[in-house]
């Protein structure tokens, strides 16, 4: 089969035609005013007006499909642009729906592949195993042997979703031209979400990033336990991803995994060592590790799945981060980590350099007094919002996306590797010594 890897390459969306857009207006509007009927209807229970509106929204982000749906996922993963009353609301939207007619299914494989199923497989499960908003996935058998998934898009949702982010784009003008809107940045969000959804709706880019990221593991011993499903590409399109087919574990079963006489304390090493590398280093990384997107093989290696969410952080970035880690552990020079804080965000409250400098400090005191294994990701966390609130900083998307894959990660070394310390293992030690020396390398040539 075909393996070669095809050039990464942009994706985009085109616009759809005014009257596809006029109809998608008048089903957003309908479902906006039955969302007002809903808060009306609540107007004599307990609560205030904007506590209803926030109970109210995540029904009508369903009621509206796909696209507000992933829009309302981010919300749900983002508490410090949208506060957290909205967040934990979004939390429970679930992204499930009916799958796709099977003469829909057939023809969009013709199209996209040039054959029904029975030509293109040996074996095709026409009721698929898993339906969500913008793809559904079945189970099938290559004619050579092998069991693979196929991942395929529902007919028609590029339109739809085409004509929603042209709703919201100029819906996100409108809302600049309040205060909380310029806040929040409208157009840049809407901006970003649908070139995120744009690249998740072309399936080679996805396998174009399974084939970059795994090499990129794959450099390393440490992510000798790393999997990613090997493509198909000659059954796989914009529209269609064939990949090989894994069972597994998933990560979260922790009694199973002990059960099956896997460490875990490998397992969680090399998880750290994916988010670490992938992001600090290479600028690309999984955004989405809930325990859904990651199976322990028969072989004890963890198999990745699902890189619709891929995290990228641009060289720049990469740069400051290396930047701050050198202020804050190496130099402990607050003022500089301070700087360079500004740099990464907008600052919406400036405080004189001594008073910044003072609060970075007494931030990263405790975390210069504990070894990195004994630190809590989750109370980092929370003591970096309230430093971002204080000064009013709103950090880049990709920042907070990758904080949270951080999260589960610790979550997984809990349940895995209770009593296992960080900077106690040999491996990653030098991983993160040798990171360090870079860095104060860099810094040497600099000042030579």
């Amino acid at each position: 089969m075909g393996s070669k890897t095809p050039h990464r390459e942009g994706a985009r969306l085109d616009r759809v035609p005014l009257p596809v857009e006029a109809a998608r207006i008048g089903a957003t509007g309908w479902q906006l005013a039955r969302t007002g009927v809903r808060v009306v209807g609540s107007a004599f229970s307990k609560g205030s007006l904007q506590q209803k509106v926030i109970k109210q929204v995540p029904k009508a982000f369903s009621d509206l499909g796909p696209t507000y749906v992933k829009l309302g996922q981010i919300i749900a993963s983002s508490p410090g642009a949208f506060g957290e009353p909205l967040s934990r609301e979004f939390r429970s939207l679930l992204d499930r729906v009916p799958p796709a007619d099977k003469d829909e299914v057939h023809r969009l494989l013709r199209e996209e592949l040039g054959g029904d199923p029975a030509d293109l497989f040996a074996t095709f499960d026409d009721e698929p195993f898993a339906s969500a908003s913008i793809a559904q996935v079945h189970y099938a058998t290559l004619h050579s042997g092998e069991e693979v998934v196929v991942k395929i898009q529902r007919p028609g949702i590029r339109r739809r979703v085409a004509a929603d982010l042209q709703i919201l784009k100029r819906g996100a003008q409108i809302a600049e031209l309040a205060k909380l809107g310029q806040r929040l940045s409208a157009q840049d969000v809407v901006a970003d979400f649908a070139d995120n959804l744009a690249e998740e709706l072309d399936f080679r880019l996805e396998a174009q990033s399974m084939d970059a990221w795994v090499a990129h593991m794959h450099a390393s011993p440490l992510g000798q336990n790393i999997r990613v499903a090997q493509v198909y590409w000659d059954l796989t399109s914009e529209r269609v991803l064939t990949m090989e087919r894994i069972e597994g574990i998933r990560i979260d079963d922790a009694a199973a995994i002990r059960k099956a006489g896997f460490d875990g304390e490998e397992l969680v090493k090399a998880l750290l060592f994916s988010v670490f590398e992938g992001g600090l280093k290479h600028g690309l990384f999984h955004g989405d590790l809930h325990a859904g997107n990651l199976h322990v093989d028969k072989d004890g290696k963890i198999v990745f799945f699902d890189f619709g969410i891929m995290g990228r952080i641009d060289p720049r970035t990469r740069w400051l981060l290396r930047e701050l880690v050198y202020a804050l552990l190496v130099s402990k020079d607050h003022a500089a980590a301070g700087r360079i804080v500004v740099m990464m965000g907008a600052v919406g409250t400036v405080k004189p350099e001594g008073q910044a400098a003072k609060d970075l400090e007494a931030f990263t005191t405790p975390l210069t007094m504990k070894s990195l294994g004994d630190l809590s990701y989750a109370e980092i966390g929370k003591q970096l919002s309230a430093l971002a609130d204080a000064y009013d900083v709103k950090l880049p998307r990709e920042l907070v996306l990758i904080g949270k894959q951080f999260l589960y990660v610790e979550r997984y070394m809990k349940l895995l590797a209770p009593r296992w310390q960080m900077m106690s293992d040999p491996q990653l030690k030098g991983y993160f010594a040798n990171f360090m020396v870079d860095i104060s390398r860099d810094h040497k040539n600099a000042e030579e």
